[in-house]
């Protein structure tokens, strides 16, 4: 990981729109209003605590997932199958609505959330797509792709609903309603103390750390499920494994529980060797060296750019055993794993500028990966075979497959034993 003399953020033009850098806490400067997000993070919203007490939330934003999928499935008829991303992305999607903002987000009767999302699926698309004016600043005004007009309209929709979402609940407080303790009440409740930090956040800070923690947590966490899927359709003999231990830990007709994960260690395995293949982020997000230093014999001049490539260390042969093939069981009985203490290792980084929500993403990934494998039985589409399928990628706020996984699931009938 770079030192710690790399710990500021370089700003593309894309994160630049409505002001947006101006209130992330992924893109602030290390100083005080990155130390108060990352408190108010790590202190009030993401410790085990907090998480713990929202576990009914996300079991019913998986129920609903499984039941969406039982009903595509149905309504396909013999053409059964079904773009798995989707659905993850819809059940984490409403995962994040209701740990922010106690709601539903995806949902028909909805014209704010329904909106929210259409603009937010924009900005995951244009906030990664590779811009030339990051290479050539001349050409900003030119703004050739057209990137920083569609950030800018798409951008523009999410802050407004953002604001709507905020301004309606400060309302419902000033009238006496009831306290949801959700992370939008905790990020309006901070009272700082205005010496060395904040007093207060702001109405743009606030709508902007909303927004970040749905591009944060919705579109990561389906495209490393959807990598997964692929790689067990592709490996049966691990797809078989993941079953097996299924049938050993979770008692007949109970659903795959968050307790459960503990004792999922071939499924830990599995989530670990596929962020090991296919970071979400390949190349984290870029840092910035703040004074001329020294790393590891080099010299990094002030203001240089620093990359750290997660995919090329993930498949490094000095490292990584058989680094290209897909095989869980280096993991097993291995004290390895992506919490950023091991620089093998670094999908969420390390450090300083490590990804806060690393505690949520380990419970949200297994939670819904183990619970598909173990509802369903898993066919590749008729058209695609192992051999054939396409393992090419296509770059956004996270890198997906090119080609949707699309698969057909089959509802495991589980009873108890006689």
């Amino acid at each position: 990981m770079p030192p710690p003399s790399c710990s500021e953020r370089t700003i593309s033009c894309a994160m630049k729109s409505q002001d947006y850098y101006k209130g992330s806490m992924a893109l602030a400067p290390y100083g005080t209003y990155w130390h108060v997000l990352r408190r108010i993070c790590t202190v009030e919203m993401l410790v085990n605590k907090r998480i713990n007490e929202t576990v009914s939330i996300r079991r019913k934003c998986v129920d609903n997932m499984l039941s969406w999928i039982v009903k595509e499935a149905d309504a396909l008829a013999e053409v059964r199958s079904i773009q798995v991303a989707c659905f993850v992305f819809l059940a984490s999607f409403n995962m994040i609505g209701n740990l922010t903002l106690s709601r539903d987000l995806v949902d028909p009767k909805s014209r704010e959330g329904s909106e929210f999302f259409s603009a937010m699926m924009g900005l995951m698309e244009w906030g990664g797509h590779p811009n030339i004016v990051d290479l050539f600043p001349w050409l900003r005004w030119l703004d050739p792709q057209g990137l920083r007009r569609k950030m800018d309209r798409d951008m523009g929709k999410a802050l407004r609903i953002a604001s709507g979402f905020v301004k309606e609940r400060v309302k419902e407080r000033q009238e006496g309603g009831e306290r949801r303790k959700d992370f939008l009440d905790v990020l309006l409740e901070f009272d700082g103390s205005g010496k060395n930090e904040l007093a207060k956040l702001s109405d743009h800070e606030i709508n902007i750390f909303i927004l970040e923690i749905f591009l944060a947590g919705s579109e990561t966490t389906s495209s490393t499920i959807e990598w997964a899927m692929t790689e067990l359709l592709c490996n049966p003999k691990s797809m078989i494994k993941v079953k097996d231990e299924f049938a050993k830990v979770i008692p007949p007709n109970r659903k795959l529980e968050e307790t459960d994960i503990d004792n999922q260690q071939y499924l830990q395995a599995v989530v670990k060797e596929t962020l090991r293949l296919h970071p979400s982020v390949p190349l984290l997000i870029p840092q910035k060296a703040i004074q001329d230093t020294n790393f590891m014999g080099y010299h990094i001049p002030k203001n240089t750019q620093v990359f750290v490539n997660a995919w090329a260390i993930g498949r490094d042969p000095e490292c990584w055993e058989d680094p290209s093939s897909f095989k869980p069981e280096r993991f097993l009985g291995s004290k390895i794993d992506y919490k950023g203490q091991h620089f093998e290792l670094t999908p969420f980084g390390a450090g300083r500028r490590m990804c806060v929500g690393v505690p949520l993403a380990h419970r949200m990934l297994h939670l819904v990966l183990g619970s598909l494998l173990h509802e369903f039985d898993w066919e590749l589409d008729g058209h695609v075979t192992r051999e054939t399928m396409d393992m090419k990628e296509r770059m956004g706020v996270a890198v997906r497959k090119l080609e949707p996984l699309k698969a057909v699931p089959r509802k495991r009938t589980l009873s108890c034993p006689i």
